[in-house]
């Protein structure tokens, strides 16, 4: 088989039905719309319309509701961090921030920094300037003989 003798299946592709173009094709006249109403009319989008009857999606309770005032963190793994490491993309000496992680394509988004998570092995000595991290994380981290320093805390301290 060659790329040039690649070809579909006979019936994989079917090409639609012109409707509307005689009564001898058998889609003329009102084109397989049936007689009148409003699906018989352009301009339809009848999805998820009942008939009047109150729908589903109305009818079930609402449930929950989105934190406005919520902190939009870019999650990293300690795992990842210690990939990018052996790849080179990010330098243990250094002090690794938002903008490092960002640069070794590790965190995306995070409008409000980085939260550090204890998700596989750190272990490389690395110091970390981030916006959160969780207790295993610091832990871990501390471990490998490197050291977190949590930047919005130290703002909420301020604060108070």
């Amino acid at each position: 088989m060659k790329l040039n003798e690649i070809k579909d299946n006979d019936g994989a592709r079917k090409s639609r039905m012109r409707v509307g173009r005689g009564i001898g094709s058998g889609k003329g006249k009102t084109a397989g719309r049936g007689q009148k109403g409003a699906k018989a009319r352009s301009g339809v989008a009848i999805n998820g319309f009942e008939g009047g009857q109150m729908p589903l999606h109305m009818r079930l309770p609402k449930r929950g509701f989105n934190n406005i005032f919520r902190k939009d963190y870019a999650a990293v793994n300690l795992g990842m961090v210690q990939k990018a490491i052996d790849a080179g993309k990010l330098d243990a000496k250094a002090v690794i921030d938002q903008a490092a992680l960002r640069a070794a394509g590790i965190s995306r988004g995070g409008k409000h920094g980085v939260r550090l998570l204890a998700k596989g092995e750190l272990k490389t000595k690395a110091n970390f300037s981030v916006a959160g991290a969780s207790a295993s994380a610091v832990a871990a981290v501390e471990k490998a003989g490197g050291k977190v320093e949590i930047l919005v805390k130290a703002a909420a301290a301020d604060t108070e």
